[in-house]
């Protein structure tokens, strides 16, 4: 039993649940059979002079050709889910000779459990671990190099029938290596239940019914073809239902007995491990939503966002009392030292995480760049301030709303862009304002929609523009209408261009034709929020030309404006207070306190 790896505590349940996800196979086939076996005894009648006469004919010829139909359907349906696509996560694929640290280790550690190697490695931009199949054909192809050529190695591997091991990549840049031992060993440990025949069948079983699923709820014009994929449809999702609780038990007790199993290894190192997984979480949740979502939306994407979790993990432990502790662990070798392009592999890690979570081109473009830390406060900080007090002052334009700032002490000619206008317009004491007066007369964007919803606003919806003033809430939603036909305009797919040699990518195979981004990382935008972001830039592009301030970046909040090598961070209740109620005295007051001259005109893209 050691071969398989399952003993346990929960081996016993496993192994029973997977029995009984068979035995639903089974039963299926069987109802199926039954017609073809009343037409073998009624056929075997006939022949030996038993069920003569014109109604066992009948008999005969009719259960005959209904059993001749459900054998046919039974046989679509298996033909469906022997060849459905099972869902594959999206991952780059780690090369023996690239990381042959990494592989020595991983399979040390499975001969230490006494379970079969994982057959290859690949890294996922997230904070988890797992084993996946990959044995369908669908996924069988490995990808290849750049003489467009496949190894033996690699064909070897994708055949065997271990799994793949699918690392988190903020775990290799974060964690020490025995910390990364010590969590992935019960994930090495669930290869065991995996060469198990019945808990094997099981799973591809299930598999298959969850793919023929979703192969059958893809749209088809003909209406023969919607009835087909109807049907089919309908008796997996029926097979599907009468499986799915022993199969969710199953993996229970496959991971209770992988988690028994490496208790032996690292048990003390793993507490302190699993510590680590929760703290690398925080930081890379933080890392994408504050710091690479507003570069994503300015077309950059940064080449080395593990590097990055790493920087906001390290500040989060300075700033963060509890964490003081991790501190010391930087001193020890990072698992990142197992790869022999440790660059390389966080570059095609980061482009996937851009794919995933945000939904950007496979390759790179003028449009779709990658970007360095040391490069993001200019290429992406300052260009998106620009960029959104840019569109600010259009759209002021559009409102009809002059250009020439109220000020008494204003200079003359300074027709431009300047901050002064922007506070004049909303501030509550003037009455002649442009355009409508209650957010529920806004009128709505017309035209096409974005189609990432990381990126789609709400073109001013009412109860979130109910608590600004009247101008406030008619700016905040031509703004978000003006955003959202940039987007969609963004959104057009552009001219395919050869990617640059380099990095690797994700497997092609492993992608399919879901939309992206798989998985969005936040709700739209609402229209008050839109609103204060471009206030917010109009205030910093301000600050930059008329008193010395620089774009910066907080490894934990993102975007930040630096005003004598400090983080100004008392600018956002200043720029709500003008946004919710109109009152711009807490803002000029900060303004004059910086230095910043509101009717100076400023720089836009």
């Amino acid at each position: 039993m050691s071969a398989t790896g399952v003993e346990g505590r929960g081996a016993p349940g496993a192994r029973a649940r997977a029995l009984a996800v068979l035995r639903v196979r089974s039963r299926a086939l069987a109802v199926a059979l039954l017609p073809a076996a009343a037409a073998v005894i009624l056929l075997a009648g006939g022949s030996t002079g038993h069920l003569v006469g014109v109604p066992w004919d009948i008999a005969r010829w009719t259960v005959s050709a209904f059993a001749l139909l459900v054998l046919l359907a039974t046989a679509g349906v298996a033909l469906v889910v022997a060849r459905a696509r099972p869902a594959v996560t999206p991952t780059v694929t780690i090369a023996e000779e690239s990381a042959p640290d990494l592989y020595r280790m991983v399979r040390d550690l499975a001969d230490r459990l006494d379970v079969p190697a994982p057959s290859a490695i690949a890294l996922t931009p997230d904070c988890d671990s797992w084993l996946e199949d990959r044995t369908h054909p669908a996924h069988g192809g490995p990808a290849p190099d750049d003489r467009g050529e496949v190894s033996g190695v690699d064909r070897q591997r994708r055949s065997a029938a271990a799994p793949v091991l699918v690392i988190g990549s903020p775990f290799l840049w974060w964690m020490r290596v025995g910390e990364l031992r010590a969590v992935l060993a019960p994930v090495v440990a669930g290869t065991g239940p995996s060469a198990h025949p019945d808990i094997a069948a099981a799973r591809r079983f299930v598999r298959g019914l969850d793919a023929a699923v979703a192969a059958a709820s893809v749209r088809r014009r003909g209406p023969l073809s919607r009835a087909v994929c109807a049907a089919v449809g309908w008796v997996a999702r029926l097979l599907l239902r009468n499986c799915r609780e022993h199969a969710a038990e199953m993996e229970r007790g496959v991971a209770a007995a992988a988690a028994e199993r490496a208790q032996a290894v690292d048990y003390g190192l793993r507490i302190v491990a699993q510590e680590q997984v929760g703290l690398a979480y925080a930081g890379w949740d933080r890392l994408l939503t504050r710091v690479a979502l507003p570069a994503w939306r300015m077309g950059r994407w940064p080449s080395k966002l593990d590097a990055g979790v790493v920087a906001a993990l390290t500040e989060l432990s300075r700033r963060d009392r509890l964490a003081e502790g991790f501190a010391s662990r930087l001193g020890e070798r990072p698992a990142c030292d197992l790869l022999e392009e440790p660059g390389a592999m966080d570059e095609a890690a980061s482009l996937l995480a851009a794919r995933l979570f945000h939904g950007g081109p496979p390759e790179y473009g003028a449009d779709w760049a990658p970007v360095d830390w040391q490069e993001y406060p200019e290429e992406v900080v300052d260009r998106t301030w620009r960029t959104e007090a840019a569109r600010l002052h259009r759209v002021l334009d559009s409102l009809g709303v002059r250009r020439t700032p109220s000020d008494a002490d204003a200079e003359p000619g300074a027709d431009g862009p300047t901050l002064a206008r922007v506070l004049d317009h909303l501030t509550t004491h003037a009455q002649n304002a442009q355009g409508p007066q209650h957010p529920q007369d806004v009128k709505r964007p017309q035209g096409p929609q974005p189609s990432h919803p990381t990126q789609s606003p709400h073109p001013g919806d009412d109860d979130d523009l109910a608590g600004t003033t009247p101008r406030g809430a008619a700016l905040a939603a031509r703004l978000a209408a003006e955003l959202a036909r940039e987007e969609a305009d963004g959104a057009r797919p552009a001219p395919a261009q050869a990617p640059p040699a380099g990095p690797p990518g994700p497997d092609p195979a492993l992608w399919d034709d879901r939309p992206l981004p798989l998985f969005p990382l936040q709700p739209p935008r609402t229209g008050r929020e839109i609103l204060t972001d471009h206030i917010t830039a109009m205030v910093c592009c301000a600050a930059m030309d008329t008193a010395g301030a620089a774009p910066g970046l907080d490894w934990l909040d993102g975007p930040s404006l630096l005003v004598n090598g400090e983080r100004a961070a008392d600018l956002t209740p200043r720029v709500l207070t003008l946004v919710e109620t109109g009152d711009p005295a807490p803002l000029r007051a900060w303004l004059t306190e910086v230095g910043i001259r509101p009717e100076k005109p400023v720089r836009l893209v």
